[in-house]
């Protein structure tokens, strides 16, 4: 028994740091494409903002509550960091991005942030600015929630195999001690 714990346990760990590399990537591919929607958003609105658009148009359209609703949103605001047009609502109110953001999107030219505006509400968000007759930023918007309950049954699906391919490792480890023992 002691030779067969010998032999499994570095593949264990092998196999382990396989799981976890697996687990990141495909995590990691899931958040950065949960930012597509939002960039095209952001960077259409920025164009058409830039060619002299109204922002108050955008400030017509029902609101979404971010809180509960998978659609994407879009705010705007103004060079200091004030909303001047929304349609998203978190609490029946124009939700304000943290200090900085804005600061750090006019240093930079763009911004894609998970913002956490309150407990249980998630969104991918991307910043850009836009400069016309005012100057200011868009933040296009979306819910998490669905790639947060990916994730969470990507962990599942890992976590099943890796116990189950650890499992079958300790019993071909153990077949191979028999054979070669003999």
């Amino acid at each position: 028994m002691k030779q067969i714990l010998k032999s499994w346990v570095p593949l264990t760990a092998a196999f382990t740091f396989i799981c976890g590399i697996l687990y990141v990537t495909i995590q990691q591919t899931y958040r950065s494409n949960a930012n597509d929607p939002q960039i095209q958003l952001a960077e259409n609105t920025a164009a058409l903002l830039n060619s002299g658009a109204d922002p108050g148009v955008w400030g017509k359209a029902p609101a979404v509550e971010i809180s509960t609703s998978l659609k994407p949103y879009l705010i705007i605001y103004d060079g200091e960091g004030n909303p001047i047009a929304s349609d998203a609502v978190l609490d029946g109110k124009i939700p304000v991005l943290p200090a900085g953001v804005l600061d750090y999107t006019r240093e930079q030219g763009s911004n894609i942030v998970t913002w956490q505006p309150r407990r249980e509400v998630r969104s991918a968000i991307v910043i850009l600015p836009f400069h016309s007759s005012i100057s200011g930023f868009v933040v296009a918007g979306r819910s998490l929630r669905l790639v947060e309950e990916r994730e969470g049954i990507l962990i599942r699906q890992i976590a099943i195999g890796w116990i189950v391919s650890l499992i079958l490792l300790l019993i071909v480890v153990g077949i191979a001690q028999v054979i070669f023992k003999s």
